[in-house]
């Protein structure tokens, strides 16, 4: 590999996404951070010569909610493990038409709208204002987008995601307000993609839609969503294994360098 090389990523898996090692993984870690523990174990195995990490957002069994998720420690474990782009896959709703259930989905800008979550690495001692004008990694879109055209499933580009605090889903109020606003709906994007930016990580996320929300005027079901996502998730992973393997080598971004200017 040559000087610059991305030679580790991650992969936060969501709902539906619990497992990316066929074989199983080679080494698991335990990580403490400053932040407390993240979801669960961090499974590393490899795909080429990448080195990959696995983690899943809501912990082994799906037991934590997507406002309890520890964010903080997920992202700073990873990074500790030496990963250099945090790829996340999650399940989203839709806010538009041509969007219905099954499609994938690359947002390229979002709107936050979570409350209660910490969403910094830098609460005092230094004062950081990263920009977030930008939010994806434009070096893991161009590669995913390629990716979903080979694997047969390709991406909507160029999407807004709103992200809500849940874990309740929304009225038709919200719904309706949302969809002035944003193409997809989830509970999980932020802070994954502030603090990544804090650490310097090239960040993409690979959604995938389960449902309409209630804008559609059917209100939402578990169940229903349950079921697609899990038909959504035997796709994902064909994505994934034309995805990463890609990853590797020199990235043509500027996500290293997203803090230069950052510190005050």
């Amino acid at each position: 590999m040559s000087a610059g090389a991305r030679t580790t990523v991650a992969v936060i898996g969501g709902s539906g996404i619990s497992a990316i090692f066929p074989e199983g993984p080679r080494t698991t870690h335990r990580v403490a951070t400053p932040w407390g523990a993240p979801s669960g174990p961090i499974e590393e195995g490899t795909v080429g010569p990448l080195r990959l990490l696995f983690l899943a957002r809501h912990g082994p069994g799906h037991t934590i909610p997507p406002h309890r998720v520890n964010y903080r420690a997920n992202v700073d474990a990873l990074r500790s493990l030496g990963a250099q782009a945090i790829v996340t896959v999650s399940s989203v709703g839709s806010l538009r038409e041509e969007l219905p259930p099954g499609t994938f989905v690359l947002p390229s800008q979002f709107v936050d709208l979570t409350k209660q979550r910490p969403t910094t690495f830098y609460d005092g001692g230094r004062v950081v204002h990263a920009s977030l004008a930008d939010p994806f990694c434009p070096d893991l879109l161009g590669h995913a987008v390629r990716a979903g055209r080979d694997a047969g499933t390709p991406f909507a580009e160029g999407k807004t995601y709103v992200c809500v605090e849940g874990p309740r889903f929304s009225t038709r109020a919200e719904s309706a307000l949302f969809r002035t606003w944003a193409d997809v709906i989830g509970m999980t994007l932020v802070p994954e993609v502030t603090l990544a930016r804090e650490r310097a990580l090239c960040y993409a996320c690979l959604a995938m839609v389960t449902d309409f929300d209630v804008w559609a005027e059917k209100p939402v079901e578990a169940r229903e969503i349950v079921q697609t996502m899990q038909r959504n998730a035997e796709r994902m992973r064909t994505v994934l294994a034309q995805f990463l393997p890609r990853l590797g080598g020199v990235p043509t971004c500027g996500c290293a360098r997203a803090l230069d200017e950052a510190f005050v």
